[in-house]
C-alpha cells in the first residue's frame, strides 16, 4: 500500500468500543434455530468455561479472552481506566497500536469483536485452533497484523487465529521445493505467516536483496500474497503471488500441509491469489527474492491554485492516457488526484495530481527526466497555468527509496475503498472520458503496479489464482470514503456512495474487474470482478478443502452458501 493511498483516509476517528461480542446475539437476530447458524456467546452449543479451559491448556496457555482495545476509555464498561485510556488513545491513529492489538483491525468497521484469540506461534497451535472450531461449530476468523480493508480481520463471538507472532525469515541461496526432483537455482527466503513486509525489506537489504511486496511496513505475507499483492516492484517482476515458491497451510480440515507445484497444487494455485481466510491458514512461506536495483526516484506535483478549473481534468485525463507508455519505459509509482490537497513535503496546495515514480537500475537523474519531458512539455504547452514542481533523487537501493517513501499515515479511522482495475485500451481510448472518471469528490489514486512484469510473470506451476485481468492491466485505480464512527448508517451510505463514484472506472473498462485487497464488500459481481473466470475453479478447491467452510468471510471465494445474520452467521442454502 502507497504513502500516498494514505492520503485517502488520513483523518482520525473516535476510537471504538464495544461488548467484545453481545450477551445475547440470537434474540437480537431471532432468524435460525441452532442447527443452522454457528455458535456464539449465549447461544446452545457455545462451549462450557471448562471446555474453553481445556483448550487453552492444549495451547500452553495460547488462549486470550477479546477485550475491546477502546473499552478503558469509556466509564461504563468493567476495564474503564483513564489512565490506560490516555495510552490507548495516544496509539489509536497508529498502526503500531492496531498490529499489537490481538482483535483491533487498522481500519474500524467494528461489526463486533472475536470472543476468544489463539496466539499462534506454530502451525500446531493454528492446527489445534481450526479442530476446535469445526467441532464447536464455531466462526472462524484469521488476523496478521489487521492491514485489511475489507474488515475480514474481524467478526462478532468468533475464535480468531493470531498469526502475528509467526515471524521468522532464512535465506536461501538457491531452493529446492519439498517432494520435487528439482532445484529451483535462484535465491529465495522462507518467512513466518505473520512476518511484515516492512522487516523483511530491512533483512534481505542486509545481503543486498529484496522481494515483491507493498508499500506499507505493516501489510503481512499472509493477506498480501492470498489476495494477489501488487507493487512498485510489480511492473519488473510480477505481482506478490507470482514470487511464491512453496507454503506450509494449514486446512480448514486440520491438515498440516506443503503446497508447491509437486504436491497439493489445487491449493498452492489457490492460495496464490484466491483470497485470504479462504483455503487455509499460511505458518510459512518461500519466495523468490531480487538483487536490490539501484533506484532513481521522482516526486511530483501538477497543480493549478484555481479551484474552479474545469480545464484540470482534461490534463489529468492527459495525463493518464500517457499511463502505458511511461509502463512500457519502465516507470513504476503512485499517483493521486484531488480537487483540494497539499501534497507531502511541499508548499503547494490546490488542484491536479501528485505522485511518486521510480526508475529501476539506475542512478542517472536525467533518465526519469526524459522519459517524462514530452508528456511534460505538452502540459506546459497546452496547460500554461499548470504548476510544475519535480524531485528527482538517486537512490543506492530499494530499500533506501523505500525508507522515504513507505506509508507513514494515520490508522484507526473508520472507511471504505473502491477500485477498479484499466488497461492500456481504457486509458487510451479517450482521454476527456478517463479525466472525468476522476473528477469526483473525493481523492482519486492511480497505481502503476503491475505492467509489463505482471503481464509477463511466470508463477511456479504455470499460473496462479489472481484475476486474469491483472494481466493486462496497467493501473489499478482507488478511492475511498470515511464515515462516522459506530454509526451503521452513515457506513451504509458512505458504502453506497463509495461505490458510486467507482462506477465511472467501472465503465471505463467494464471487463477488468478490481483487487480484492483494496476493495469494499458491496462491489458489484464481485465473483467474476476479482477472480474473473479462476471463480468457478477456485469454488470447486474450496468445497474440496473446506466441506464444512470452517473458514468465511466476505467478499470471499464460496461463501454463498453463508450469510450474516444480525451477530451470527447462518446457513442460506
Amino acid at each position: 500500500m502507497s504513502a500516498i493511498l494514505r492520503f485517502l483516509l488520513a483523518f482520525t476517528s473516535v476510537f471504538a468500543c464495544g461488548d467484545a461480542f453481545p450477551r445475547h446475539p440470537r434474540a437480537a437476530s431471532g432468524q435460525q434455530d441452532s442447527g443452522a447458524c454457528k455458535v456464539v456467546p449465549g447461544s446452545s452449543g457455545w462451549p462450557s468455561e471448562e471446555i474453553w479451559a481445556r483448550f487453552n491448556q492444549s495451547t500452553r496457555g495460547r488462549l486470550l479472552r477479546a477485550i475491546a482495545p477502546g473499552a478503558v476509555c469509556h466509564p461504563g464498561q468493567p476495564t474503564y481506566n483513564a489512565d490506560q485510556c490516555a495510552a490507548v488513545a495516544a496509539g489509536w491513529n497508529t498502526y503500531d497500536f492496531h498490529q499489537s492489538n490481538p482483535v483491533s483491525n487498522m481500519w474500524q468497521y467494528i461489526s463486533g469483536y472475536p470472543a476468544y484469540i489463539v496466539n499462534v506461534t506454530s502451525a500446531h497451535d493454528v492446527k489445534l485452533s481450526l479442530d476446535f472450531a469445526r467441532a464447536h461449530n464455531i466462526r472462524v476468523i484469521v488476523k496478521s497484523s489487521g492491514h485489511d480493508y475489507q474488515g475480514r480481520s474481524q467478526a462478532p463471538g468468533a475464535l480468531s487465529i493470531w498469526v502475528h507472532h509467526m515471524q521468522s525469515s532464512k535465506t536461501h541461496p538457491f531452493f529446492q521445493p519439498r517432494g520435487c526432483n528439482f532445484t529451483i537455482e535462484a535465491p529465495a527466503v522462507t518467512v513466518g505467516g505473520g512476518s511484515q513486509l516492512g522487516d523483511l525489506y530491512e533483512e534481505l537489504d542486509k545481503i543486498n536483496q529484496t522481494v515483491v511486496g507493498g508499500n506499507s511496513k505493516t501489510v503481512s505475507v499472509g493477506g498480501y500474497l492470498t489476495g494477489g499483492g501488487h507493487s512498485i516492484l510489480a511492473p519488473r517482476y510480477g505481482l506478490g503471488a507470482d514470487q511464491v515458491l512453496e507454503m506450509e497451510v494449514v486446512t480448514p480440515m486440520g491438515d498440516i500441509v506443503v503446497a508447491n507445484e509437486c504436491q497439493n497444487q489445487d491449493l498452492f494455485w489457490a492460495m496464490r491469489g484466491g483470497g485470504g481466510s479462504t483455503f487455509g491458514v499460511m505458518t510459512s512461506v518461500t519466495l523468490a527474492t531480487h538483487p536490490s536495483p539501484q533506484v532513481v526516484g521522482m516526486d511530483m506535483a501538477l497543480l493549478t491554485s484555481d479551484l474552479d478549473a474545469t480545464y484540470i481534468w482534461d490534463m489529468v485525463g492527459y495525463l493518464l492516457s500517457q499511463y502505458p507508455y511511461l509502463d512500457s519505459k519502465g516507470i513504476s509509482g503512485y499517483s493521486v488526484f484531488s480537487t483540494n490537497f497539499t501534497y507531502p513535503g511541499s508548499t503547494l496546495s490546490g488542484v491536479g495530481m501528485a505522485g511518486s515514480w521510480i526508475i529501476l537500475d539506475t542512478q542517472d537523474i536525467n533518465e526519469m527526466q526524459s522519459i517524462w519531458a514530452p508528456i511534460l512539455d505538452h502540459i506546459n504547452n497546452t496547460w500554461p497555468n499548470i504548476s510544475m514542481t519535480l524531485n528527482p533523487q538517486p537512490y543506492s537501493t530499494f530499500q533506501d527509496w523505500f525508507s522515504a517513501h513507505y506509508d507513514q499515515y494515520s490508522a484507526g479511522y473508520d472507511g471504505w475503498a473502491g477500485s477498479h482495475l484499466l488497461d492500456a485500451e481504457s486509458m487510451t481510448r479517450n482521454a476527456t472520458a478517463v479525466g472525468q472518471a476522476f473528477n469526483v469528490p473525493i481523492d482519486s489514486y492511480a497505481y502503476l503496479v503491475a505492467g509489463q512484469g505482471t503481464r509477463d510473470a511466470k508463477p511456479r506451476g504455470g499460473s496462479d489464482a489472481v484475476n486474469p485481468s491483472w494481466r493486462r492491466t496497467v493501473a489499478h485505480c482507488a478511492n475511498g470514503l470515511q464515515f462516522q464512527p459506530l454509526n451503521h448508517t452513515a457506513k451504509m451510505e458512505a458504502l453506497v456512495k463509495v461505490n458510486a463514484i467507482t462506477e465511472p472506472l467501472r465503465k471505463l473498462a467494464p471487463g477488468m474487474g478490481a483487487y480484492v485487497n483494496e476493495n469494499n464488500p458491496a462491489e458489484p459481481d464481485w465473483q467474476r470482478s476479482f477472480w474473473g473466470e479462476n471463480y468457478d475453479r477456485l469454488v470447486g478447491i474450496k468445497r474440496a478443502v473446506d466441506p464444512f467452510d470452517v473458514l468465511w468471510c466476505h467478499p470471499c471465494v464460496g461463501n454463498e452458501r453463508w450469510k450474516e445474520v444480525g451477530y451470527e452467521l447462518c446457513r442460506v442454502d
